[in-house]
């Protein structure tokens, strides 16, 4: 299996975009928050923190035939991790018609969503920090369909399969990612 350090110069390597790789660290963080809480321990942990930080290793090939998103991910993955996490990465995008059928991939669907809502409402704050989110403002601007408008609310529901409450997974989520904040750069 391939190591943190490794899928980290892998995600350095095949990702251009600054945005995007704050995108992988911050579901790769809210893995690792998920792991903790439902007591996923060791090299499970590791699979978690792995496949959200490798989840979108193709998005910028892909991102004009989304249909492929996951796809070519996995196929660049293939021998380095386990099935079950390449099974995640693929069930990620409901377009590749692979459903979740597992915790890690219905966890993998919820903090993609949810680090979707987090950043932007850090962004929309004066002071442009997560330390100045809450999770009263990220219920708010959940409900505002307007705002950060392609993050599905349905998708950050799955966190219900979880056995968390959407609060709940939102206090979760955000304070993860306000323990990266300057990673993050917000």
């Amino acid at each position: 299996m391939i190591s943190i350090e490794e899928a980290r110069d892998l995600m350095e390597r095949e990702i251009e975009t600054d945005a995007l790789r704050k995108h992988l660290l911050a579901v790769s963080t809210i893995m690792g928050a998920l792991a903790n809480k439902l007591e996923i321990e060791g090299e499970d942990k590791e699979k978690w923190i792995l496949v959200g930080l490798l989840h979108d290793l193709d998005y910028e090939r892909t991102k004009d035939n989304f249909a492929q998103h996951g796809l070519i991910t996995v196929e660049m993955l293939n021998g380095k991790l386990p099935e079950e996490c390449l099974y995640a990465i693929k069930a990620h995008n409901s377009r590749t018609g692979f459903e979740p059928n597992s915790v890690m991939a219905k966890a993998l669907i919820a903090a993609d969503a949810v680090s979707g809502l987090i950043v932007p409402t850090a962004l929309m704050m004066p002071s442009r920090k997560l330390s100045d989110v809450s999770v009263k403002s990220l219920k708010k601007k959940y409900k505002d369909k307007s705002f950060a408008r392609t993050v599905s609310r349905e998708n950050i529901m799955i966190c219900e399969d979880l056995g968390l409450e959407r609060n709940e997974f939102f206090k979760l989520a955000l304070e993860a990612l306000q323990e990266i904040s300057d990673a993050l750069g917000v």
